[in-house]
């Protein structure tokens, strides 16, 4: 069956695994639009995402790292189908439930969600992530990375895709590596934002780190121009990846993008 992933902006794609339609991280909001990241933080939206809530096919799951405004905002919250499965943090999943949203999975570090339709099935698998270092990682939101496995059959080969979440690099990480040694894609959040001078997202530098770490065979990085508090551009990412060459096939998208997932 087909894979794809399509880049709608900011850390919101749309990835179809098969049969599963599944929505990370879903900020719908206008260009010249004030989002509030949450602490005090308010920054203004400079790109269009290239959907609308309305234009989204039949979802299966969102699967939502955090709840900052930048992942899900007030469009989300407005127009998403309250019965849709959310699959994110337990921090994430208890808010989302008091506001509605029926079908909120909180995970922990490590446990799994799993979705079937016939012979297909889909695991989500929350893995380690950490919003920054130090004591302020205390004052933010959990954070989760995840794991997608895709297996079209009970014999096929499985597909496996890594959503980083708004993370910075840390010893965890390399569990990630010991437990999903094969990842065919990585979805990786840049954007390099930073509050009393602690990275609160990865910049240029952690960003290939972490694609050297974990060896996928492709890399898509996201969140890294949206909003005024990103300050580590594309560009710089793209000449670090330039510089050191890591084996993973970078790719960059533009929204509305489609890439298919071999």
């Amino acid at each position: 069956m087909a894979a794809e992933l399509s880049f709608i902006g900011t850390a919101t794609t749309l990835l179809r695994l098969g049969r599963f339609t599944v929505l990370t991280d879903p900020n719908f909001m206008h260009q010249g639009q004030w989002s509030y990241f949450g602490q005090g933080l308010f920054s203004r939206r400079r790109t269009e995402p290239a959907m609308r809530p309305a234009d989204l096919p039949p979802l299966t799951a969102v699967v939502l790292s955090h709840l900052h405004g930048d992942h899900f905002d007030r469009v989300a919250r407005r127009e998403l189908d309250r019965d849709v499965p959310i699959v994110t943090t337990q921090h994430a999943a208890r808010a989302l439930s008091r506001g509605g949203f029926r079908e909120s999975l909180g995970l922990s570090t490590w446990a799994t969600e799993t979705f079937s339709d016939g012979e297909e099935s889909l695991r989500v698998t929350a893995v380690p992530a950490r919003h920054t270092a130090g004591p302020l990682n205390t004052l933010l939101p959990e954070v989760m990375g995840s794991v997608l496995e895709y297996r079209a059959a009970p014999d096929a080969t499985l597909l496996r895709i890594y959503v980083s979440g708004d993370t910075i690099m840390h010893a965890d990480l390399t569990l990630v590596r010991e437990r999903f040694p094969v990842l065919d894609l990585a979805v990786v959040h840049l954007g390099g934002t930073r509050v009393l001078g602690m990275l609160l997202s990865m910049d240029e530098k952690q960003g290939v780190d972490l694609i050297e770490l974990l060896g996928p065979s492709t890399a898509v990085p996201v969140h890294y121009d949206d909003y005024g508090l990103f300050h580590s551009p594309i560009s710089n990412f793209l000449v670090e990846v330039d510089r050191r060459r890591p084996a993973a096939r970078v790719r960059l998208l533009h929204r509305g993008e489609t890439l298919k997932i071999e």
